[in-house]
């Protein structure tokens, strides 16, 4: 994690600075999300860093932007919303279903946790691995792979994160999921829910936040 409140190298302007401080305002505490930590660390992220560079100008405002081969980067609201729901706790290992340009990944980084993050396309694996290390999340490992998969060499984590929707939760993630731990994400086809997943010794409890509409979450060749 780059120290000084995000990353390492860059001079940002104070317009970018203006327009995500109307973000954190306006999208997220405006409809509360109210944990000042995740309100920090939406600070810190320069989001227009993990946008295609034609969109930069775009990267505060209130919706998903493309990231290239028909992923998304999620609106500003549902990344925050995703990651209070996280209730994660500094050093908590946590796994990331779908990396994307990775700017979920360098919020969840700011909070002071430990991330694997999986990415099913490869040229977005290496360009948000390169970005992430740019920036100075060094306690962000991106891993080229299947997210139905998990990832079992770390396994368990105190939290999952998925930012892309299966039809179902996938059985490999329960599984790696520690006791105790919460899991985040969308599940349904055209219908999805963004629901809570906590893992008891006796099974799951799941609770529905609200509608959401994410990418298909996509299995690898062969599968």
């Amino acid at each position: 994690q780059a120290a000084g409140g995000g990353w390492v190298g860059t001079k940002e302007s104070s317009v970018y600075e203006r327009m995500r401080e109307a973000m954190v305002v306006n999208q997220i505490i405006a409809r509360d999300v109210r944990d000042p930590e995740v309100l920090r660390a939406m600070r810190a992220v320069p989001r227009h860093l993990f946008v295609p560079e034609g969109m930069r100008d775009h990267a505060y405002e209130d919706r998903a932007l493309p990231a290239g081969y028909d992923q998304t980067i999620s609106q500003p609201y549902v990344v925050a919303a995703m990651t209070e729901a996280l209730r994660a706790g500094r050093g908590m290992k946590v796994l990331e279903v779908g990396t994307g340009t990775g700017y979920q990944a360098a919020v969840l980084a700011e909070l002071g946790l430990r991330v694997w993050s999986i990415e099913i396309v490869p040229e977005l694996a290496r360009s948000a691995r390169e970005r992430l290390h740019g920036l100075g999340y060094s306690s962000v490992t991106v891993i080229e792979g299947d997210g139905y998969a998990g990832w079992p060499p770390e396994a368990p984590y105190d939290r999952i994160i998925v930012t892309a929707a299966p039809p179902d939760v996938p059985q490999a993630l329960k599984e790696q999921l520690a006791v105790g731990g919460r899991m985040v994400l969308p599940v349904g086809d055209l219908d999805q829910d963004l629901i809570v997943l906590q893992k008891t010794p006796d099974g799951f409890v799941r609770s529905v936040l609200f509608p959401v509409r994410f990418v298909p979450m996509v299995h690898g060749a062969g599968e």
